[in-house]
């Protein structure tokens, strides 16, 4: 007899706006990112002809982060289409603590932070690896008066993770963003579920699992859990093939950001029961997308 595990349902999706499209992203093998379009975008919402309008205002902030995508460049945003499932998720949810891995320039953070406060949670903490970039999250956040909700955490992923379960910080984690480094989500929520964070009750809302695509991430969440006990038993790792997209984008952010070292040595809590189910929807830039929630729904003895 299979134990409990993952039921897996695709929702799917309306028509995309192609008004509020953000201009294409760069072709294959050019940056898309970390080339200076983060800070140019910090001055070009600061220099704002409504920058009094944008002051307060986590929606103005990003309006005006949006209109930088529509008419200057590409912005790896999670986007407005999106960023409402997760948004809705937290009104359901009400979490009193989410956590992001991968702030980028902070759009989720302004975002699910201020549906976070109106949910009448304490605490969103952004983690981003680049420094410039946390930089960039806790002056928009701060600009859009959300500076008392969000909380940026520069370091690596699993190193931030750790740091702030061993300093108290972060005891139980009630729903998680994940929109970093693509292999690393398999090992991070292996690391939350080991230091228990991860419980009953827990969601997770995992972006780009269609581009670039996530299949082993999505493969271990939709698992029962009696498969991810064998594959712990035999120490399976979850790879990822460099050339799919998924690897091609994993092989530009080490590129541009250096190479993330991924923990595969950790085998999580196999025990958890996980319901998965896939919302399709778009990028920014009108390409199909979709957001993979994930409910923790019990644990098996």
């Amino acid at each position: 007899m299979e134990m409990p595990g993952s039921t897996v349902e695709s929702v799917k999706h309306a028509a995309f706006d192609e008004r509020k499209a953000y201009v294409p992203q760069e072709e294959k093998g050019q940056a898309f990112f970390d080339d200076g379009r983060e800070i140019e975008l910090l001055h070009f919402v600061y220099g704002h002809p409504s920058i009094e309008e944008i002051r307060g205002s986590p929606e103005n902030v990003l309006k005006a982060i949006d209109e930088y995508g529509r008419t200057r460049k590409y912005l790896m945003n999670v986007g407005a289409d999106k960023g409402k499932i997760v948004a809705d998720l937290v009104a359901e949810v009400k979490p009193q603590v989410m956590v992001e891995l991968g702030g980028y320039i902070g759009y989720s953070a302004l975002l699910f932070g201020n549906a976070v406060r109106k949910a009448g949670g304490q605490r969103y903490f952004s983690l981003e690896r680049n420094p410039e970039f946390g930089a960039v999250i806790a002056s928009l956040a701060d600009l859009a008066g959300l500076s008392d909700v969000v909380k940026v955490v520069i370091g690596s992923s699993a190193d931030s993770i750790k740091r702030l379960h061993s300093q108290g910080s972060l005891e139980h984690i009630d729903l998680m963003f994940l929109d970093h480094y693509k292999p690393a989500y398999t090992s991070d929520l292996k690391l939350c579920e080991h230091l228990n964070l991860i419980t009953p009750g827990t969601v997770l809302a995992a972006d780009n699992v269609i581009k670039p695509g996530n299949p082993p991430y999505l493969e271990y969440v939709r698992s029962s859990v009696e498969k991810k006990r064998k594959a712990a038993a035999m120490e399976e790792t979850n790879g990822f093939d460099v050339k799919s997209e998924f690897g091609r984008n994993a092989d530009m952010y080490k590129q541009r950001e250096g190479e993330e070292k991924i923990n595969t040595e950790l085998k999580g809590n196999p025990n958890l029961v996980y319901e998965s189910k896939l919302v399709n929807s778009y990028e920014p830039t009108g390409e199909p997308d979709g957001v993979e929630i994930t409910r923790c729904t019990g644990m098996a003895k």
